[in-house]
């Protein structure tokens, strides 16, 4: 019996997006089944780093994202008791080390749009939206998938399945993939507004503001166009209902006591969540592969989560089209599993911990150590260079490469 030919993808965001249109452009029959009816809206991950901005230079893509994004060289750091400015990182200090270097927030529904505009154009690439996978079956070469469809159910078979559905991922719990690690207490909730904190507050397009009591984030996204939208991000009391948390009193209370001002607030989104630190066991199982956030979650602060899951979308499609073509055996996948685990484990995960444990710091000494350290980093352009290229992932996805 010959092979089945075709890579089959559950999840049809931006990491199964990017992986379809990466395995398509280079020859290799996709197709991608989304559950929902079209592609989502929701402004969800907006920033891209200049490690990811690079592959999506490879991918073919960059012009597109940095038209419909908003430029951003500088991050910085303040402290909310004192108001004080702690720390400004620009990244022009990586002009040597990489083609990109700034941010780019472009928020994850228009690199969708973008992706799903290039595959239409392919013929060896299909996106099935109303397509919900239900379940799989795994022989030794080929994987085939249990689809509930407008018409009813349907079976597909791959030879290979690569599972890009979610933190929730239906691919990993029916191949019994350990999600290991844990959840934080509180939640995070997201307020946006087309309130202008640059001219209001002094901040730039991203913001990290440090205390003891209730830490921010703070960072502007295109939107639709100018003058743009900017997100602030807050911890959410474990305890307190749903209902009381998203409540109109409350989300101006919130965004009134941070930043004060005489009128209320035009809140155009409000979204609250669960926030994890989890990793898949194995990022492989046979012919079954997990990329995004399938095999791996984190904290948003710092903002790598989508950034990792695009960096497994283009290090598995340039793996499985090698050993598609002939030219490497399955062994490759296994390494494939080897790097993004531990750059999911060993950088991802220690980093946005760490994000998280430097702005709600309560010890007063350890603030203060917080906050020397980032003043030193910054005083200095070579250790701020240093800090920089592992904010940017720069760092962390080169070394896994080596």
């Amino acid at each position: 019996m010959s092979e089945p030919q075709e890579i089959l993808i559950a999840g049809g965001g931006p990491v199964g997006l990017v992986t379809g249109y990466a395995l398509a452009k280079q020859g290799i029959p996709v197709t991608v089944f989304d559950e929902n009816d079209e592609l989502q809206e929701d402004p969800r991950a907006a920033t891209t780093h200049p490690a990811t901005l690079e592959l999506l230079g490879q991918l073919g893509v960059i012009d597109q994202v940095i038209a419909q994004g908003l430029v951003s060289p500088i991050f910085r750091f303040w402290d909310r008791p004192t108001g004080e400015m702690v720390a400004e990182f620009d990244h022009a200090l990586l002009k040597d080390d990489t083609p990109y270097p700034f941010v780019v927030q472009c928020e994850q529904f228009k690199l969708t749009h973008i992706l799903l505009d290039l595959i239409a154009g392919l013929d060896n690439c299909e996106v099935k939206f109303s397509h919900r996978v239900t379940g799989l079956g795994v022989t030794v070469d080929s994987v085939s998938v249990d689809v509930e469809t407008p018409g009813g159910s349907e079976k597909f078979t791959g030879r290979y399945l690569i599972g890009c559905d979610g933190g929730r991922s239906l691919v990993r719990k029916e191949m019994d993939i350990d999600f290991e690690g844990f959840t934080w207490a509180e939640r995070f909730l997201v307020l946006t507004t087309p309130f202008d904190f640059e001219a209001g507050r002094g901040m730039c397009y991203r913001n990290y503001i440090a205390d003891p009591e209730e830490w921010c984030n703070c960072f502007k996204v295109a939107g639709d166009g100018p003058p743009g939208l900017w997100r602030t991000v807050y911890p959410a009391d474990p305890d307190a209902p749903e209902e009381s948390l998203m409540g109109d009193d409350f989300v101006q209370n919130k965004l009134q006591n941070f930043f004060p001002q005489g009128e209320g607030y035009d809140i155009v989104h409000r979204n609250l969540y669960t926030v994890h630190q989890r990793v898949a066991a194995t990022f492989r199982k046979g012919p079954v592969l997990l990329a995004g956030d399938a095999s791996h979650v984190n904290n948003s602060i710092g903002g790598m989560g989508l950034n990792g899951g695009i960096q497994d979308a283009m290090n598995l499609a340039e793996k499985l089209a090698q050993v598609w073509k002939g030219d490497a055996d399955e062994s490759l996948l296994d390494r494939y599993d080897v790097q993004r685990r531990t750059y999911a484990k060993d950088y991802v995960q220690q980093q946005t911990i760490q994000n998280k444990k430097r702005l709600e710091a309560k010890d007063a000494q350890a603030r203060k150590r917080s906050q020397d350290e980032l003043r030193a980093m910054a005083a200095d352009p070579g250790k701020a260079r240093a800090f920089m290229l592992k904010t940017s992932m720069i760092e962390a996805m080169r070394a896994i490469e080596d």
